[in-house]
């Protein structure tokens, strides 16, 4: 699984560190960082944060 974060339309919400804080969280300068490519287990969580994307800037390929 990659998971894709659209930096031009990503403004640091924060939703997706709530549903998946094993792959998203947010840096000391308040920008988010994230694995591109965590385990497999983790989908349900990477795919709910897509879902909760205010700007759907999240998207999950493979």
């Amino acid at each position: 699984m990659k998971v894709v974060v659209d930096t031009t339309k990503c403004k640091d919400h924060g939703q997706c560190v709530f549903a998946a804080p094993d792959v998203f969280q947010l840096g000391d300068d308040g920008h988010l960082v994230f694995d591109a490519e965590p385990d497999d287990a983790l989908r349900d969580d990477v795919e709910e944060a897509a879902d909760v994307c205010p700007l759907q800037a999240i998207s999950v390929e493979g």
